[in-house]
């Protein structure tokens, strides 16, 4: 039985807690929030019998196996280094860090240790997106040429995702104070792995962030300060080029990742507003004389995800992605888009 501890109670650690609860072999022993009302409500609808207002407590004084850390990104070196030094895997939610430095610190604390650790770049859990990448891997399409990726968010504009205004769980999300990267760290993350888990790592980059929404308003302790859009020119390492982008501003969208790439003979597409009902599947094109444009969908079968791809790690003992090194180079492209938009000028990431 792997014993599992989960550090923060919030919003996404509900998500763990069901996806970790279905695992076969899999027992959630204990859990940790400095608010100790969250943190009732939670261990009681788990059915957690431990439960610490510390991480410190929680490490001392539970026989663990493994660690989820869900708590906001301002707090996922301390934690992880807690985790790491206790001998205990790793799961860590994205991004990996707030800055590549503390990111990479993250990552050289796991070499030389036999410890399982990933990074949960959630869009991984689409069947369809796996699909996609192995196609574009092999070689079948030629030479990857363009990639494009947008992310598109509405909870500035409609009332799908509730108040925000009112809303801890959004207002962070707009507050650096509060450990926000802006849209950039929070949906960038998951824009950067996408293009980069089929095509390779980014080379250069040019990006332009932006605030609309209020900038330097003071909602009750939160200062709206965080980049709420940004836009990236980028160069892979293959020679490829790509753009990116990524805002809350998107009406008309809940939440819509769409992703293509361009190759020699042909190209791929995926996207959707729920990768798990709608994730399943992606489109693929190919290099025909005939005068007419075509897509064709291809459904993929299930694939494991992120949860599941941990536990199996423990159990075997090989290290499956994403990994801390992955999170690593991410957190290097975020800390280089901003490095750009602050210079206006192309930047070299790797």
């Amino acid at each position: 039985m792997i014993k599992l501890g989960i550090v923060g109670t919030g919003g996404i650690s509900h998500w763990h807690a069901k996806e970790f609860g279905k695992i076969k072999g899999v027992e959630i022993a204990a859990a940790c929030d400095i608010n100790e009302k969250v943190l009732e409500a939670f261990t009681e609808e788990y059915g957690i019998k431990s439960k610490h207002l510390s991480v410190d407590q929680m490490l001392s004084e539970v026989e663990l196996d493994a660690v989820a850390n869900t708590t906001p990104d301002s707090f996922h070196k301390e934690i992880g280094l807690k985790v790491l030094n206790k001998g205990y895997h790793i799961f860590s939610e994205k991004p990996l860090a707030e800055n590549y430095p503390d990111a990479l610190e993250l990552y050289n604390a796991t070499r030389d240790r036999n410890l399982i650790n990933m990074v949960n770049f959630s869009y991984r859990n689409s069947s369809g997106f796996q699909g996609l990448s192995n196609i574009v891997k092999s070689g079948e399409l030629g030479e990857v040429k363009h990639v494009d990726a947008t992310y598109y968010q509405s909870w500035l504009t409609c009332g799908y995702w509730g108040d925000w205004k009112t809303n801890d769980t959004w207002l962070w999300r707009l507050s650096t104070k509060h450990g926000s990267n802006g849209v950039l760290g929070d949906l960038g993350v998951h824009l950067f792995d996408f293009a980069t888990y089929p095509v390779g790592r980014i080379k250069r980059i040019n990006s332009f962030l932006k605030t609309f929404k209020d900038k330097g308003k003071r909602i009750n302790d939160y200062i709206l300060d965080a980049n709420d859009t940004f836009l990236s020119m980028v160069e892979f390492e293959n020679g490829a080029t790509g753009t990116i982008t990524s805002t809350r501003f998107a009406t008309g969208h809940k939440n819509r990742l769409d992703l293509q790439i361009f190759c020699d003979y042909g190209g791929v597409r995926i996207g959707f507003d729920d990768s798990i009902t709608e994730g399943n599947c992606f489109e693929i094109t190919e290099n025909i004389k005939s005068e007419n444009m075509y897509w064709d969908k291809i459904k993929t079968e299930p694939t494991p995800n992120n949860f599941e791809r941990f536990i199996a790690s423990i159990n075997s003992g090989i290290n499956d992605q994403p990994d801390f090194k992955k999170g690593a180079e991410i957190q290097k492209v975020l800390d280089s888009c901003f490095e750009s938009s602050i210079k206006h000028s192309w930047v070299d990431v790797f």
